[in-house]
């Protein structure tokens, strides 16, 4: 038997009354814009740079000598491959409102609709004033992150190139390209924002749940 509860008498915490994406919507600030850029690069890159592949550079019009050769994970070819479509991985984050800094925006579903799916499994009617089906979809958030993200690395692909090419044995590329350049002059703490040892565990206890 269904039954429909009132969600401010059942999560008595919450403030929704209507869809996610629509109830105390909070757009990344260029500080938390810069940080999953940056997050979200350098794991590409990561992933990319284990490649020993060679690959042929360069052009010649008579094609009878030999093209340069060059480690793929040096080369400008990895770069553009990972920035390529980097941006769409937002769209992997989701809003944890029970957060108020900026490990708001991370993987993984917030401990919000963690509670109303497991209401929902358990057959409590939950009325959100949207279809179950758009529950885990990008919120608003999200998908403006997304899109200063994409403006973000148009304004700033020259700064990465530099980076790439001259200092990324030497700095990260959250300190390079945000801290040094995006939010110059302007706090840097959501960059160096993570979640505690405590709220770790909560969460893998929560996912084995």
């Amino acid at each position: 038997m269904l039954k429909f509860v009132g969600l401010f008498l059942l999560l008595p915490a919450l403030v929704l009354c209507g869809p996610e994406e629509n109830e105390g919507v909070r757009y990344a600030s260029k500080c938390e814009a810069c940080k999953i850029l940056a997050t979200e690069l350098q794991a590409r890159l990561s992933e990319t740079g284990k490649s020993h592949d060679v690959i042929e550079v360069g052009y010649n019009v008579d094609d009878v000598k030999p093209r340069k050769r060059k480690e793929y994970r040096k080369s400008e070819l990895r770069l553009l491959e990972s920035m390529e479509n980097v941006c769409d991985r937002i769209l992997e984050y989701n809003i944890h409102k029970e957060r108020k800094d900026s490990t708001r925006f991370a993987k993984g579903m917030s401990q919000t609709f963690q509670t109303l799916h497991g209401l929902v499994d358990k057959g409590v009617k939950v009325d959100l004033g949207i279809p179950l089906e758009l529950w885990d979809k990008p919120s608003a958030e999200i998908t403006q992150m997304k899109t200063q993200c994409e403006t973000m690395v148009e304004n700033y692909e020259e700064v990465i190139e530099r980076w790439y090419n001259d200092k990324q044995d030497d700095v990260p590329l959250i300190k390079y390209l945000c801290e040094e350049t995006v939010l110059k002059g302007n706090d840097p703490k959501c960059l160096y924002e993570a979640l505690s040892d405590e709220q770790d565990k909560k969460k893998e206890k929560k996912e084995e749940l």
